[in-house]
């Protein structure tokens, strides 16, 4: 399954060496539903306001703790975006850090954090 793929988002400010070449499979290129998008998004907040917890930071500590919680929305989305839109990995990987780099870019964190939270108490994790 998807195993410690959160530690990828936690590095962002260090872009994937493959980042910059172009892909040719169909499916990392291919737009994705609002609803997958959102669970992208809010699986790389997750996994940005958890690293920020774990080193203390008082803004995040605000949040509910997210370690364990938001490591299970992404290995339970990342499953379900194999499932629904056939993506692999590496397409995952390469869109949530895409999706981390966005939100840091934007400062917008704190922005998606309550609708991201709503969505993890409907997920049930």
């Amino acid at each position: 399954m998807i195993a410690n793929l959160l530690a990828i988002v936690f590095l962002v400010a260090q872009p994937a060496a493959d980042a910059a070449a172009p892909r040719t499979e169909p499916a990392e290129a291919m737009p994705l539903p609002a609803d997958q998008q959102g669970a992208l998004r809010c699986s790389a907040a997750f996994a940005l306001i958890a690293e920020r917890q774990r080193q203390g930071e008082e803004a995040a500590l605000a949040y509910p703790p997210l370690g364990e919680r938001g490591r299970e929305f992404f290995v339970q989305s990342g499953a379900w975006l194999m499932d629904e839109a056939g993506l692999d990995r590496q397409a995952i990987e390469l869109r949530i850090r895409k999706q981390a780099n966005a939100i840091l870019a934007e400062g917008s964190l704190d922005e998606i954090m309550p609708p991201c939270l709503l969505m993890l108490e409907a997920s049930g994790i």
